[in-house]
């Protein structure tokens, strides 16, 4: 078997654990742009991934902390697909991926970061995005900064 080591995403896990949930906090702050907060809709949030798998790495919420999607009501079932439609068609216009991967991490096993607050994953990906670098030079480039992307993306 083989494994791939992202040992970036270490301060990000540790993260969750000292400081509480993440999403709860960027909601509750004024800080939308520090916090990388896209988007407060009526129900759900999108915030930026700040240790993305690859440029552009969504995050879509409910603003209640439900681990669950048989927790959400039917208005935020309803907004967290919406609001990941809205933001596949934004980062088309300003990054222009060839695809995308959409989904939810179910818990630890399934790779749940921050098992306890539903989110959903979105990660725009390119044509030829696996290349050399992760390879064979176990590195990962994101060729945009957080903040140049928020910004595009705001």
């Amino acid at each position: 078997m083989n494994r791939i080591w992202a040992p970036w995403r270490l301060e990000y896990v540790r993260s969750c654990d000292d400081e509480g949930c993440f999403l709860c906090r960027a909601v509750g702050e004024d800080r939308d742009r520090e916090n990388l907060l896209l988007l407060r809709g009526g129900t759900c949030g999108v915030i930026m991934n700040r240790y993305p798998y690859n440029n552009g790495h969504l995050l879509i919420f409910p603003y209640r902390h439900v681990a669950g999607i048989a927790d959400l009501e039917r208005n935020e079932r309803l907004e967290m697909m919406d609001l990941i439609d809205q933001s596949i068609e934004k980062l088309k216009a300003v990054a222009s991926p060839d695809g995308f991967n959409v989904g939810f991490n179910l818990g630890k096993v399934a790779g749940a970061g921050l098992e306890e607050h539903l989110h959903a994953h979105i990660v725009p990906r390119w044509n030829g995005d696996t290349n050399f670098m992760p390879v064979l030079g176990d590195t990962k480039v994101i060729p945009q900064s957080l903040m140049d992307l928020y910004d595009e993306l705001v």
